[in-house]
């Protein structure tokens, strides 16, 4: 657990990349000559001095030759010497020893060029760009070390004081410039390749504007945005907050799971659930953690006319409502899509599945591909009868009560259907991915083209904002209680966004309740460094971004969670917020926080959550954050140190 800032040392040229390679072989040839010296040693003292003499001479220009000779000594000719007209000359590092001691930068090449090519063949050894057929875009070459595709996979990491960039490329690498202007000429032609790559137009102002808006001049130019609205927001309720140095993550509690964990259903009052293939594991809340009680709710259809069993239909969904008595799971309908005709009702206390509802609108069977609650706190409503749905081109609210406002009668129902209150089916293209709901019920949604839409509670048929993301398909979105924030997950970075502005009669507004006018603030993007990536996985993928959960006004959550392969990584929402933070120093381009813990298990991890605010404890700066992997459940409490 911990940072992975002590790892990125200032790079040195003290070691290359063969020294490295020979140091193991010099290491056992030394010791095999302090074992051949130790041996001799006593047979010499037998000798003649003369004779001594003469052997030793003999033996030293012997050893010299083959020292020499193993220290393969390459001298600079005329054409190994530096070019000084190079163009794009750049020196080449590799890391090695991954999060080991013996972690360290070495030399790769001294001097060397990089090359951004158009072409269609990542792998082809072409240096120009327009052979082969199908799609072509940008990749970056660096001598014969690296190819590769200009994209946010490679994570590229800037360090503007070191003239100094890191990425990933089936290794972590960096490149160090010769002078200011040639680390910035880089970085404008990576971000230019990159915005190509990813909507297929050149950067050019003009295009930026199709792509982006004329509204969102910050999305275009991060350095001319206004980041007013960042620090008018920043809550100062949280100084007497222990600071980042002074928090530990400590693990509390680690139990096995009895089966194979599909989701995390966290309460706010007295239990939290793990749903796996052989049911609900429930679990008590406590203010260190949850620690299991040892009971498992085995589905059985007793309470249901058609009898289905559970056991054969996983749920990769779960929703807690009533005061958290009653449990919506929802099911896919195909192996491989999110997408369900229907969900199941189960009562907590009895372990039955009460009722088995279908999703229909105007006569016809229709799929959801997410359910969340109608606001942050509304499962601890005994009385609540709706809910949220999200399908590809659809956002609705379902209600368990006939249209007159009664519960059906599910014992002369065999199928009874939810009731679509209000909502709206828009034309094809929306490719809605997640949603979540504000502590007054406005909702925002993220979709596969990177946007993100803001509803409002009162209507669900037209946006009030949508913010065009930054390429990348949004996976998942959560938002704080009070509206203020929204946070979208991408594979590979997670964007955190502004939704503050103010209206034409000086009021503050969030983008939920008006339309934001051109004076919308530049997001800022949360990333794992190039290491922390390239140990992550390649193919670990960020998942289920998540701010801290509080359901009362006027508190605010003080952290966010993502998980990533058998990372959870967390991060300090007030440092995020705070424009001077030091991470943001010597970036160019949109502001990217890489400051931030990781709890680190033994297996992929599943999700990642903190529970209620309320389960914080006094020498603690948050509540417990539970981490739960296909076979284990962990409680993990950031400790504050006094």
């Amino acid at each position: 657990m911990g940072t992975s800032q002590s790892r990125e040392d200032r790079i040195t040229d003290s070691e290359s990349e063969d020294d490295y390679e020979k140091e193991e072989e010099e290491e056992e040839e030394e010791e095999e000559e302090e074992q051949y010296d130790d041996a001799s040693g006593d047979h010499k003292n037998t000798q003649s001095s003369s004779s001594a003499s003469s052997s030793g001479t003999r033996k030293s220009l012997d050893d010299i030759d083959a020292k020499l000779k193993s220290l393969k000594l390459k001298y600079n000719s005329a054409q190994q010497q530096p070019n000084p007209n190079l163009k794009n000359s750049v020196k080449l590092y590799l890391h090695i020893g991954g999060n080991t001691p013996k972690a360290k930068w070495v030399v790769s090449e001294k001097l060397t060029s990089y090359n951004f090519i158009k072409t269609s063949k990542i792998n082809s050894d072409e240096s120009d760009g327009a052979g082969g057929k199908g799609e072509s875009f940008w990749i970056l070459k660096v001598g014969s070390k690296v190819r590769a595709r200009v994209s946010t996979e490679m994570q590229l990491k800037m360090f503007g004081d070191q003239k100094r960039v890191d990425f990933v490329d089936k290794a972590v690498w960096a490149l160090k410039f010769l002078t200011d202007e040639e680390y910035r000429n880089f970085v404008t032609q990576f971000q230019n390749c990159l915005f190509e790559n990813v909507y297929g137009v050149e950067a050019i102002e003009e295009n930026k504007v199709k792509v982006y808006g004329k509204d969102f001049i910050g999305w275009m130019k991060p350095e001319a945005a206004d980041d007013s609205m960042w620090e008018d927001a920043e809550d100062h309720s949280l100084d007497s907050t222990p600071d980042k140095g002074s928090q530990e993550l400590v693990e509390e509690f680690e139990e096995a799971a009895n089966g194979s964990v599909q989701s995390l259903a966290l309460g706010a009052l007295d239990n939290s659930f793990l749903v796996h293939d052989l049911g609900v594991q429930v679990y008590r809340n406590f203010n260190r953690g949850i620690h299991g009680k040892g009971i498992c709710v085995k589905f059985d259809g007793g309470g249901s006319r058609s009898g289905v069993n559970m056991s054969n239909s996983t749920p990769k969904k779960a929703l807690l409502m009533r005061a958290e008595t009653n449990m919506m799971l929802m099911s896919p309908a195909n192996e491989g899509k999110p997408n369900a005709t229907g969900l199941k009702q189960v009562d907590i206390e009895t372990g039955k599945i009460v009722t088995e509802w279908k999703f229909e609108k105007d006569g016809t069977d229709i799929t959801m591909r997410d359910i969340t609650n109608d606001t942050k706190g509304s499962q601890l409503d005994p009385s609540e009868s709706t809910f949220l749905g999200l399908d590809d081109n659809r956002l609705c609210q379902w209600d368990m009560r006939d249209r007159k406002g009664m519960v059906q009668n599910i014992a002369t129902s065999d199928s009874p259907v939810l009731h679509w209150t209000q909502g709206h089916q828009f034309s094809r293209g929306t490719n809605f991915q997640c949603f979540a709901s504000t502590g007054d019920g406005s909702v925002v949604v993220g979709s596969l083209d990177g946007k993100i839409r803001l509803y409002s509670k009162m209507s669900m048929r037209q946006a009030k904002t949508a913010f065009p993301g930054l390429g990348s398909p949004i996976t998942h979105v959560d938002v704080t209680y009070d509206g203020k924030w929204v946070l979208g997950t991408t594979d590979t970075y997670l964007i955190l966004i502004c939704t503050l502005f103010t209206d034409k009669d000086g009021k503050t507004k969030t983008g939920f309740s008006g339309r934001m006018g051109n004076k919308i603030p530049a997001p800022r993007s949360l990333k794992l460094t190039p290491l922390d990536s390239h140990l992550a996985g390649n193919n670990n993928k960020f998942h289920g971004g998540h701010f801290s959960w509080v359901t009362e006004n006027g508190k605010q959550e003080r952290h966010l969670v993502a998980t990533v392969g058998k990372f959870s990584v967390i991060w300090d929402f007030r440092q995020v917020k705070n424009s001077a933070h030091e991470c943001y120093r010597n970036q160019q381009g949109l502001k990217s926080c890489y400051c931030y813990k990781i709890v680190l298990k033994d297996e992929s991890i599943v999700e990642s959550r903190f529970m209620h605010d309320k389960f914080a404890v006094s020498d603690s700066p948050e509540a417990p954050l539970v981490v739960a992997t296909p076979m284990k459940v962990s409680s993990i409490s950031l400790s504050g140190r006094r």
